[in-house]
């Protein structure tokens, strides 16, 4: 990905532990690395095309100004947050916040704290077979489109299907989503959670009767597997509720551990139902 640099931007302000620090204020060096695709500015030489520096640096200052931290970790953190919700085009950026007159009593150059932080990419899987399953649904849709650092996407339609695992239930409606979030994983999981809550999601019996499901499916390219989440989902490669609608939205997503497409996990779970069943064209 192409960058833009702004290097030691010199802003006084007022953030730190001590009280004084707050009162008095003090210099920061903001150093901001900016990714985007520059290729149409580089075509056009037109600025609509790229990232204004001057404006950014504007921004950066602005708001380093009007608020005040205890660390420059939450200084870094909120100013990436806003630099990445409020400039177009803006996909990852590299903050570096330094400060040269940290009061430590010691002879140093600087302190500083760097961070990275940027859009991803997820793709979610939704469920519902209780109540008024549509607006569950749908409702949930409007929540992630709602979220602070998500951004929703194409939304699949929505099918009704068996249940899996525990059969003696009602039919679901399913479907699947993209969004794209500055969350981790983890704390996306946890949104999703908050979200069944409001929905009054019970968790009684393993996939058992649930008024709203939500399970992050892929994330990036990314594998986790931990005590708390498994990315990619759990054999949605055997799940046709989850590949169907999953195929109308992204088909040539790539699975990072089968190595194959969506669409090629569809017809290869396609092709074992029909020769369980003894199709002779299977």
């Amino acid at each position: 990905m192409d960058k833009i640099y702004i290097k030691n931007l010199e802003v006084f302000a007022n953030h730190g532990v001590f009280p004084e620090e707050n009162v008095l204020g003090q210099k920061f060096l903001v150093t901001a690395v900016l990714y985007t695709d520059l290729r149409k500015a580089g075509l056009t030489d037109e600025l609509g095309h790229s990232i204004h520096y001057g404006e950014v640096s504007m921004m950066m200052k602005e708001f380093i100004q009007q608020h005040t931290f205890k660390l420059l970790e939450a200084l870094a953190e909120k100013l990436a947050f806003k630099m990445l919700t409020e400039i177009p085009g803006l996909r990852q950026v590299q903050l570096e916040i330094k400060k040269p007159w940290a009061p430590v009593k010691l002879s140093l150059e600087t302190v500083s704290v760097e961070i990275t932080r940027g859009w991803h990419r997820a793709y979610l899987g939704l469920g519902s077979n209780m109540g008024d399953k549509e607006a569950y649904l749908r409702q949930a849709v409007r929540e992630l489109s709602l979220a602070g650092g998500c951004r929703a996407g194409a939304v699949s339609d929505f099918i009704l299907t068996p249940p899996y695992g525990y059969t003696q239930q009602d039919d679901f409606l399913n479907g699947c989503m993209e969004l794209d979030t500055l969350l981790p994983p983890e704390e996306l999981l946890e949104l999703l959670h908050r979200i069944e809550q409001k929905a009054e999601r019970k968790r009684d019996i393993r996939w058992g009767p649930r008024t709203l499901d939500l399970d992050i499916l892929f994330y990036d390219s990314q594998v986790i597997d931990s005590r708390e989440l498994h990315i990619p989902h759990i054999e949605l490669q055997k799940r046709e509720f989850v590949l169907k609608p999953l195929a109308q939205i992204a088909p040539f997503l790539r699975h990072p551990v089968l190595g194959k497409t969506v669409s090629e996990l569809l017809e290869d779970l396609h092709r074992a139902e029909r020769k369980q069943r003894g199709d002779e064209n299977a």
